[in-house]
């Protein structure tokens, strides 16, 4: 069975310079917000709302990242993550605490540093794409 899902790699520009939002997931892992499409949701509305029931944050899709596919051994299903790059424009942090244990707003070169640190391994493709959209200098070349 094919289980297809949507989300992305936030971003936001403040008073700190741009920040990457990264969560916690209940395995211990740091990660992308992401979920299941709804009957007749497009990807990239299933992207935005996702985001938004699990962070809180209200965003805008800026560009298409990648399609990543794998097994999900834990649900005997092969799963298609649509990803995009979207930009923050609004909401508030706070986490679905029924599925991730926490969320934070991290400089690039620490975004990275924990996705190689604890991440899981597919995203890093992720990352980097968005990375190279936002020309962002860094560890990930």
């Amino acid at each position: 069975m094919l289980v297809i899902s949507a989300g992305g790699v936030v971003y936001r520009k403040g008073e700190n310079g741009l920040e990457i939002q990264l969560i916690k997931d209940r395995f211990g892992k740091m990660t992308l917000a992401k979920g299941k499409l709804e009957a007749g949701e497009t990807v990239e509305e299933a992207a935005l709302r996702e985001i938004a029931e699990e962070t809180g944050t209200v965003g805008r899709i800026v560009d298409k990242l990648v399609n990543i596919s794998y097994e999900d051994k834990v649900h005997a299903s092969m799963k298609e993550v649509h990803y995009f790059l979207v930009e923050a424009i609004g909401g508030d942090d706070r986490v679905q605490v029924e599925e991730i244990d926490g969320l934070g707003w991290y400089k690039p070169e620490e975004a990275w540093k924990l996705q190689r640190s604890s991440g899981y391994g597919n995203n890093e493709e992720v990352l980097a794409k968005a990375f190279a959209l936002l020309k962002l200098e860094g560890p990930h070349k």
